[in-house]
């Protein structure tokens, strides 16, 4: 019996791993409840407060995907300086966003190992995609993350949620306690996620539990009721009344 050597090598690139895969950190109830949404979905907005595990929760979906074969590539993206200009930054396209890119290395780190997730960064299986560089990209099979997605505007917000293409995800991670546009109204992340119900396929999540030291959850909420007896941010950063 003659053997299809072109359909044998076919078959061989689009083997799956019999085994899950394990991960260092296991997701909590929480967390699995959303996942399970983010996967029946196509795009998910995923809100939640500092330390509620946005970016980790979309690290882990990305990087399942991407070994058990269901994705080609993982993109990231996340806003970076004013005006996204980056281009005095030394260095190639890596290097210039590495400051800002760190938080999701970091995660990933966390859930996997290290050498195979740099493996997968080298090899371009994990492709780092400035907001200003989305322009005229089409993302297929692909997961595409969304970080910090709070200080994209609504104009960038509609440009990178265009961007996708047949069989991709997209996880929009942010915070709106966490703004740093100067003007809040100019955040993109809070309309979609208000919006997110009135298309199919278009989901909105948010992540209550603190994975950091409970000391955050106290923090935030001191934060919070300052903020609403008048307590503003002066343009130096400052705080004053």
């Amino acid at each position: 019996m003659t053997s299809n050597h072109h359909e044998d090598e076919v078959f061989k690139e689009k083997r799956k791993p019999k085994n899950p895969i394990r991960f260092k950190i296991q997701l909590n109830e929480e967390q699995k409840e959303a996942k399970a949404k983010i996967l029946d979905n196509t795009i998910t907005l995923l809100a939640g407060a500092a330390g509620s595990g946005k970016t980790l929760l979309a690290c882990q979906i990305a990087l399942e995907k991407l070994f058990v074969k269901d994705c080609e590539k993982v993109i990231i993206t996340r806003p970076t300086v004013s005006k996204e200009e980056i281009g005095f930054l030394p260095g190639d396209l890596r290097e210039k966003m590495d400051p800002w890119v760190q938080p999701i290395y970091q995660n990933m780190y966390l859930l996997y190992d290290k050498d195979k997730v740099e493996k997968c960064i080298s090899d371009g299986l994990v492709e780092i995609v400035p907001v200003s560089f989305m322009r005229g990209r089409t993302f297929v099979n692909s997961i595409v993350i969304v970080d910090e997605a709070q200080n994209v505007t609504h104009e960038q917000m509609e440009m990178i949620v265009t961007r996708i293409g047949k069989g991709s995800k997209m996880i929009i991670c942010g915070d709106d306690a966490q703004v740093d546009l100067k003007q809040k109204r100019d955040s993109g992340f809070k309309f979609l996620y208000k919006s997110a119900r009135k298309i199919k396929g278009l989901e909105a999540i948010t992540l209550k539990q603190n994975h950091r030291d409970d000391i955050v959850e106290s923090l935030i909420d001191l934060y919070n009721e300052a903020y609403e007896q008048g307590l503003t941010l002066g343009n130096s950063g400052s705080l004053k009344r």
